[in-house]
């Protein structure tokens, strides 16, 4: 056994990336404050061809050099869009006919292992503020949501890490 070399790695450039069939999620960070987690985040979602991110409130954007620590140049083949309001975001995923799913824990969660979904379907699934999660208008206007299930004594994993986790999982539907 052998580790890879980066040119054996066959990866896409951001030309072919943004020509390449898309996975139908929206990943929505609605008041992620960490730049080094909206970076994360960032290169995340181009792993697994994310169609977009929808950044919000005090969600900070590109360009931006903390950003760009953790993104490794990931902002620059992952389409994105900020929206001040989360009322505008709301209503620009509705439009488009977005399934909206929050990543929280709530009474009426499904496991993440447990949720199902039409790979058809097109998803936005909303990340909240480190400490506070999801705000208000996301609640009322949430069709679903998933709670990453937790055994230790710590309430919650960095929403980064959650991003990683719940991509993964949804995007399983997408491998080829």
């Amino acid at each position: 056994m052998r580790k890879l070399l980066n040119s054996e790695l066959k990866r896409i450039d951001v030309a072919v990336f943004q020509k390449t069939q898309k996975t139908p999620i929206i990943v929505v960070l609605d008041h992620v404050r960490s730049l080094h987690n909206v970076g994360s985040i960032f290169r995340t979602a181009d792993a697994f061809l994310i169609q977009e991110m929808l950044l919000v409130g005090i969600s900070a954007t590109p360009p931006n050099k903390e950003i760009d620590k953790t993104a490794l140049g990931a902002t620059q083949s992952v389409a994105w869009q900020f929206f001040e309001q989360d009322v505008d975001a709301i209503q620009y995923l509705r439009n488009n006919g977005y399934t909206i799913v929050l990543i929280e824990q709530m009474d009426a969660a499904i496991p993440l292992d447990q949720f199902q979904h039409n790979p058809e379907q097109k998803l936005a699934v909303v990340f909240g503020h480190e400490v506070k999660g999801v705000s208000g208008n996301w609640l009322q206007a949430a069709d679903a949501a998933i709670e990453i299930p937790m055994l230790g004594t710590k309430h919650s994993f960095n929403v980064a890490v959650s991003a990683g986790m719940v991509l993964w999982e949804l995007g399983k539907k997408y491998l080829p």
